[in-house]
């Protein structure tokens, strides 16, 4: 039997991944099979997972339900917040311009540059001797 209707959307940032299916519902949010706070543990990450509904001033008539891995925490949280934003955008087209406008929308994409060949780190090169 299908459920009511579901919103899905996948959230990036650096290596973190974010599969998040949002309900109409009370606005519990479950990361991981986990709630929000006893998975972030900062109440810094919580809020930054949750600035579209505030933005869209949507809190409490959705559930959330996401899936993250890769990266760290922060990542983590950035990642569920694009997904969260992106859902909303299919919930309502209306919401785009205040999502977009926050820049909840655009995919950050800054990663940790990769280590090249004879250098310490990925731009650090070796100290230069003259003799």
């Amino acid at each position: 039997m299908p459920d009511a209707v579901t919103y899905r959307a996948t959230g990036k940032r650096k290596t973190s991944v974010a599969r998040v299916i949002l309900s109409p519902g009370v606005g519990t949010v479950v990361i991981n099979g986990r709630a929000i706070d006893a998975y972030f543990g900062r109440k810094v990450l919580e809020t930054i997972a949750q600035m579209p509904f505030e933005t869209t001033h949507t809190g409490g008539k959705f559930d959330v339900k996401a899936n993250v891995h890769g990266g760290g925490i922060s990542a983590q949280a950035g990642a569920v917040r694009h997904g969260i934003a992106r859902a909303l955008c299919e919930a309502d087209e209306n919401l785009r311009t205040p999502l977009k406008r926050a820049g909840f929308l655009t995919r950050d994409d800054r990663k940790v540059e990769r280590k090249k060949a004879g250098f310490h780190k990925a731009r650090k090169k070796p100290q230069f001797s003259k003799r």
